[in-house]
């Protein structure tokens, strides 16, 4: 190969290399992270299902977990389908409005 042909290929390269660091990199570190935060799933810790839905964890397996959705109301839900994991002690976002 020749000077130029390498001159050629060097902009593709640096783009695969400004995508890798942009977006391939911060997406396995959150799929790792969410991991993460499955595998420590307890009872009694408050999720947000992927389909929006808010409950409370009630039993833990393998590969899935019951869900109450309501009172007396339980669910099974297969654990990769948590979209985030609230722990009973987070506090509630505040509703204040600024005047």
């Amino acid at each position: 190969m020749d000077t130029a042909a390498l001159v050629q290929l060097l902009p593709f390269v640096a783009i695969f290399v400004l995508m890798y660091f942009l977006i391939i990199r911060p997406q396995q570190k959150r799929a790792k992270e969410h991991q993460a935060q499955l595998n420590a799933v307890k009872r009694n810790d408050t999720v947000v299902l992927s389909n929006g839905m808010i409950g409370k964890i009630t039993r833990v397996e393998e590969a899935q977990v019951m869900v109450e959705i309501a009172s007396g109301v339980n669910v099974p839900v297969v654990k990769s389908m948590i979209a985030e994991v609230r722990t009973k002690g987070d506090p509630a976002p505040a509703n204040d409005k600024a005047a």
